[in-house]
């Protein structure tokens, strides 16, 4: 029995210029999308530093759970 496996050329994924917050800490490089951040000036999960806003080119991303709850 002969098994072929085809290697399809993989879709580029689309990305955008994101809004993202960035650890302060040097040691750390953690981030977040601002989209998924809780506060309006939130510290960072990982070692509790302050963050700041930046922006990264990443896959664009839709979120699905945004209904409208009455």
């Amino acid at each position: 029995m002969i098994i072929h496996f085809s290697k399809k050329q993989a879709e580029p994924i689309p990305e955008e210029e994101t809004a993202i917050w960035a650890c302060t800490n040097e040691s750390c490089s953690c981030w977040m999308r601002s989209d998924f951040s809780f506060g309006e000036f939130p510290t960072c999960p990982i070692c509790n530093s302050s963050m700041t806003s930046d922006m990264k080119n990443l896959p664009i991303l839709t979120n699905g759970t945004k209904r409208g709850f009455q």
